[in-house]
């Protein structure tokens, strides 16, 4: 009998202080209009605390809506390019924040894409035995920005968003996936000086000048998602109009629209939530889903394709089919804890090193 990984729970958290476009006019040379037109961003979370708080907070809001407590997980999965540190994983230091003492962990990093590549790895090891797998797309990209590069600035917030995976002979979850990547174009969006190839050294070690090529991102991400989703169609002999709810990864609302356009979808069929949060790389997918359920767009049986892209430039689809249930089976009391903090209050320092003669 086939194994399936059923999405049992889901949860998200967002930090609360938030930077509006007109917050960041005053520390950057743009505007609300600038950012819009160009992103669709109107906001985006600022995080004070680390990323793996914010992926407890999420994965506690995940294991309630599942009805599970954390010492029944046996695996957490982080996906994340803006660790707490490099050693441990990320995922130890969730499993220590839950209480999750009998899980294995590991983080995962594929950039933008490390929900999608995390979900098919998940779906794998609930059919090698696992039974209790949470999986979770964490970030804290303000951390590392170049206040002193507005193409790369104005995109990018903070948050976390998690799901529940367990086994199932019914026919649901992840049935089909496929990823990628073209790495022969890695440096169209590449954060230097941030792992052992930097020179720790250098005057100018922990200023990321984060190496952007908007134009070449933009071409590659529309034919890239729409690659990997004709792949996974093609693989369950499902044509498009079968999609009942399309999930991207919220990097710009452009993209977004030319996906849609690209593979003849109605703007109505996807979910959009990057105004309100701008880009949270392997959060962005996790979240807009909780967002999608709560707004009651997902229904028992729903067809629900994820679809990302990011740095590597990685890029993966999968389709998933949606269980029976779509109410959580408990809530959690789990919250950050207090932000006393305006965002620019948060970001300070940052933008003062940043802008300074070192980071321009």
């Amino acid at each position: 009998m086939a194994v399936y990984a059923e999405i049992t729970g889901w949860g998200k958290c967002m930090p609360p202080a938030i930077m509006t476009n007109a917050d960041m006019a005053t520390v950057i040379d743009t505007s609300d209009e600038w950012i819009r037109t160009r992103s669709g961003i109107s906001e985006r979370r600022v995080s004070h605390v680390p990323v793996s708080a914010m992926a407890s907070v999420a994965g506690q809001r995940a294991l309630a809506a599942a009805g599970l407590q954390a010492d029944e997980l046996d695996l957490i999965i982080v996906a994340t390019c803006s660790p707490d540190t490099v050693i441990p994983s990320t995922a130890a230091h969730v499993q220590k924040k839950m209480g999750a003492s009998n899980a294995a962990v590991f983080d995962l990093n594929a950039g933008c894409s490390g929900f999608v590549y995390g979900l098919k790895v998940a779906t794998a090891m609930i059919r090698s035995g696992h039974k209790k797998v949470l999986l979770i797309g964490a970030e804290r990209i303000t951390w590392f920005l170049n206040w002193a590069l507005r193409d790369t600035a104005v995109l990018f917030g903070d948050g976390a968003g998690a799901i529940v995976l367990q086994p199932s002979d019914q026919e649901t979850g992840l049935l089909a996936a496929h990823l990628g990547c073209e790495g022969e174009a890695l440096e169209a969006l590449l954060v230097p000086n941030f792992g052992t190839a930097g020179n720790r050294f250098s005057e100018n070690y922990g200023v990321f000048s984060v190496s952007f090529d908007g134009r070449e991102i933009f071409k590659r991400a529309v034919k890239g998602m729409a690659k990997e989703t004709r792949q996974v169609l093609a693989d369950l002999n499902m044509h498009n109009s079968a999609i009942d709810l399309i999930i991207p990864h919220q990097a710009n609302e452009r993209i977004i629209e030319s996906l849609a356009k690209f593979l003849d979808v109605s703007m109505d069929k996807v979910v959009l939530n990057i105004g309100k949060y701008g880009n949270t790389s392997a959060a962005t997918i996790p979240v807009a889903l909780c967002e999608a359920i709560e707004d009651g767009r997902v229904q028992p049986g729903s067809k629900l394709l994820l679809t990302a892209f990011g740095a590597g430039l990685t890029r993966g689809a999968g389709l998933v089919v949606w269980g029976n249930r779509v109410q959580p089976l408990g809530t959690s009391d789990a919250e950050l804890p207090p932000c006393h903090q305006t965002a620019l209050e948060i970001l300070a320092d940052a933008i003062k090193h940043t802008q300074g003669p070192q980071g321009l």
